[in-house]
């Protein structure tokens, strides 16, 4: 190691870039795991490994913890889970909160949390390029920082463990919709969604019928603009609650007792008992039951918090699949053309791993998300690892966050002799 460190500072101190920009690249060792994202999958894993004596370094491309939760959420959000299934490990959340607590009860968690265990990410710092170096047997992980008062800086890590926590939403998806450019009326992702103030009396596109699609029209409705829901794919609409008990919770009880379809089954007939017939209304449900759809493509059903009432009522129409805008119109799939004022994408978020990590044996390149099964895809080789790429929520963090602190205090146990860090 020693070694490969003098060749490095030699072809360094011989670089032409250096000795034309001067100031040659920081190189930083980094002790315990480096972390790329301080989200709740980056403070829950940072919590779990200090707790076991290991202390990591987190970078962090916004300028604080959770800037997702922060930055990118509409007000009226809520967690769609009972809070006991939200916790992140070591922690519970404060028992004064509610079943189902806000947004900003929930940054108000977080913040507590990553000062109880004293977290304290590098902010603006951006990772720009991290591959693992055979030749010195460690990731060399390159970042990015900027500051109001400072130039923009780089710095190379070279770190043991390297943890992708980034997440499956680290950047918007904008479909390609013929038109789109074109269309004359605000457009805007629900990353940018706060609330339907700007669109009372307006008629609104609202594209993608996910949880924040349906949950977004339902807001539009309080401010008294006239949502019109696409929804191109079947989907599934479960109430929020059934038989007095959260829907999740009560599949959760059911699973422990009988098999994943038959639960299925009687989570669909309470709700066609409760909600009536969703496909007349335009929703029609996927041939696969909801917990089954889930554990085989990650795909979420719909926990319906009002909006069906609303889409019985008219209040919220469903449309077919777009197939292109115009100035001021859509044109959807079956013919029909209808005027809009604005278009609301609800079209989801995507992995940017690819774009920053040079790995393809854990990462696809298609889609940035890990290859293996969706409950082996938190470990990879050479000491790579990724938290909350499960689509399993925060409860899927909490599980990564375990694992990956319990299999790396297994090494840090068996080689104390750590590399130290130096500047």
């Amino acid at each position: 190691m020693d070694e490969y460190w003098k060749e490095l500072e030699g072809k360094r101190v011989h670089d032409p870039l250096t000795q034309k920009h001067g100031d040659p690249v920081p190189r930083i060792w980094v002790q315990g795991p480096l972390i790329v994202g301080a989200g709740p999958s980056g403070l829950a894993t940072a919590a779990c490994l200090k707790q076991k004596g290991i202390q990591t370094l987190i970078l962090e491309r916004a300028q604080c913890i959770a800037s997702l939760w922060q930055f990118k959420t509409y007000h009226r959000l809520r967690l769609h889970l009972p809070k006991q299934f939200c916790e992140l490990p070591l922690m519970p959340f404060p028992s004064h909160f509610p079943t189902y607590p806000t947004n900003q009860q929930f940054l108000a968690y977080l913040r507590g949390y990553a000062n109880y265990f004293e977290l304290n990410p590098v902010f603006n710092s951006t990772v720009t390029r991290a591959e693992w170096d055979e030749r010195c047997g460690f990731w060399r992980v390159k970042a990015v920082g900027e500051g109001k008062l400072v130039k923009e800086t780089v710095v190379e890590y070279f770190c043991k463990w390297l943890i992708v926590a980034t997440g499956e939403n680290a950047e918007q998806i904008v479909p390609q919709i013929e038109g789109l450019e074109e269309f004359e009326g605000p457009v805007i992702h629900t990353s940018s969604y706060k609330t339907g103030g700007a669109f009372g009396g307006k008629k609104v596109l609202v594209i993608g019928c996910g949880n924040s699609g349906v949950e977004v029209c339902l807001d539009l409705c309080d401010f008294n603009a006239s949502p019109h829901l696409v929804a191109r794919n079947s989907v599934h609409i479960l109430p929020h609650e059934m038989l007095g008990r959260s829907t999740f919770g009560l599949s959760m009880s059911l699973l422990r007792w009988l098999p994943l379809r038959l639960v299925d089954q009687i989570l669909l007939i309470l709700s066609r008992f409760i909600l009536g017939d969703t496909a007349r209304l335009g929703l029609s449900r996927p041939k696969l039951g909801p917990l089954q759809l889930k554990n085989l493509s990650g795909k979420t059903p719909v926990l319906d918090v009002g909006t069906f009432a609303k889409i019985k009522t008219g209040k919220i129409k469903v449309c077919p699949g777009v197939t292109r805008l115009s100035r001021r119109a859509a044109e959807f799939v079956d013919g029909s053309v209808e005027n809009f004022d604005a278009v609301i994408l609800a079209t989801g978020y995507k992995s940017n791993v690819p774009s920053w990590l040079k790995e393809s044996n854990m990462f696809s390149e298609k889609d940035g998300m890990p290859r293996k099964e969706i409950s082996n895809g938190w470990k990879g080789e050479c000491g790579l690892y990724a938290v909350g790429f499960t689509k399993r929520g925060l409860l899927g963090v909490s599980m990564d966050a375990r694992r990956i602190s319990e299999d790396i205090e297994l090494v840090w146990k068996a080689d104390e002799s750590q590399i130290q860090i130096h500047h």
